[in-house]
Order: structure tokens, then sequence, then C-alpha cells
């Protein structure tokens, strides 16, 4: 395993350590898969405002700690492994083909609210991130009523808690 000079697992070193866990009986392989093509998404959407913001990241944080019972560590370095992976792929097909595989259309719509609230967070829908989230509904296979159907109760959720 990889340590640094102090003998501490390094951030790569804890990561690869997570990702190569043994499965729990009865648990797809694909979960791991699933985690990093969430975050790739969420990473994405913070990111196409070009203000990658710590509310965001904090947003995004909670969301891996929640949706996948990750630690704040945990979810810190998969932030580090998803920005890495983007970083080498050309699109978001990869990562929405894993969520379709992976997740029921209703899951699918929640991943679309977390995007919306990374949207909303700042109170303002630029071109680029309405461009991406009209991609990303149509990379998940949801129509466009519902799309229009969890941005309208994403707004209402974040109006309420104002």
């Amino acid at each position: 395993m990889a340590q640094n000079n102090n003998g501490e697992q390094s951030p790569l070193g804890r990561l690869k350590r997570f990702f190569t866990r043994p499965q729990q009986p009865g648990t797809e392989p694909q979960v791991d898969r699933l985690h990093l093509a969430t975050c790739v998404i969420l990473l994405e959407t913070a990111r196409a405002d070009q203000e990658f913001s710590p509310a965001e990241k904090q947003h995004i944080i909670a969301v891996l700690r929640d949706r996948f019972g990750l630690s704040n560590e945990e979810a810190e370095d998969l932030i580090g492994l998803a920005t890495a992976h983007r970083s080498e792929s050309a699109d978001l097909w990869h990562y929405t083909h894993e969520i379709n595989k992976s997740c029921s259309r209703e899951e699918k719509v929640e991943i679309l609210a977390e995007v919306w609230r990374i949207i909303y967070m700042d109170k303002i829908l630029n071109r680029h991130e309405d461009y991406l989230v009209h991609k990303l509904a149509k990379l998940l296979n949801l129509d466009h009523p519902e799309l229009i159907d969890v941005k309208m109760r994403v707004r209402r959720e974040m109006m309420e808690q104002e």
C-alpha cells in the first residue's frame, strides 16, 4: 500500500483500498462504478458555470455520504478520482451509461434532482448549466416533462428553505 514518509496511507492508497475492498454478499461490483459515475456527473454540473464553490463541494460530499454511505474522507477521495477520470474522458456517455445500467428511473430522477440542487445553489441558471442538464436528462433516458417536474420540485424546496 502506498504510504507517505510518516507511514500513513496516502489518499491514493486509501482510495485504492476503498475501491478494492471485498464485496459484501449480495452486492454488485458495479456499485463502485456507480459511485464514480454519479460523482463525475455532480462535479460536471458544479463546474458548468466555471465556478466550483466550496458550498457546491460540500453539497457533493454530503450527497456521496448520504447516498452511498461514504465517510467524508472517502467522499473527498472519490472526488479526486472522479476529477482524474473526467479529465481523461471525452464525453459523459460512459458515466450516464453506468447510471442507466445500475439505477431505476426513480433513482435517475433523484440524481437529476441533485443536479438541479447544485445548479440552483447560486440561484442562477446560466446557459451552460441549462445545456448540461438537458443533455444529462437525455443521456439518462428521462423525458422533458420529468426534467421540468424535478426542476420545479427542487426550486420549491429551495424557496421553502430560504
